[in-house]
């Protein structure tokens, strides 16, 4: 198969990321993490395959995860948690709501990071 078919591979577990909402790569652009630019040269991978990240997703519709070690938000700060919490659950959602639709990628991330990316752009 080309490489151009093989869609976006995860690089923890080899899986196909079928769907945007998966996609811990596309999560961390709308939150603010990855620049537009660095969307073609960055790693993909599930969004249950980094669970450090997954983890601060509170919805019910996403399974819980539970990361290990010293990035287990059980091991964070507290306030660092909720702000997180935040930020990551809101990304996933927003993830939710540019799936399927007709629009610029650039007006995937978040309202306050799209304005950041906006001004730093100027």
């Amino acid at each position: 198969m080309a490489k151009c078919e093989e869609g976006y591979l995860c690089d923890v577990c080899g899986g196909d990321v079928e769907e945007i909402t998966d996609s811990d790569l596309y999560l961390r652009y709308v939150i603010g993490m990855i620049e537009p630019e660095r969307l073609h040269t960055e790693s993909e991978r599930h969004i249950r395959c980094n669970p450090v990240l997954a983890q601060f997703i509170d919805d019910d519709d996403f399974a819980a995860v539970t990361a290990s070690g010293d990035f287990a938000k059980a091991r964070l700060d507290a306030s660092y948690v909720r702000e997180q919490e935040t930020l990551v659950t809101r990304g996933w959602r927003r993830l939710r709501e540019v799936a399927g639709r007709e629009m610029s990628v650039l007006d995937y991330p978040l309202p306050e990071v799209k304005a950041r990316l906006e001004r730093e752009a100027e």
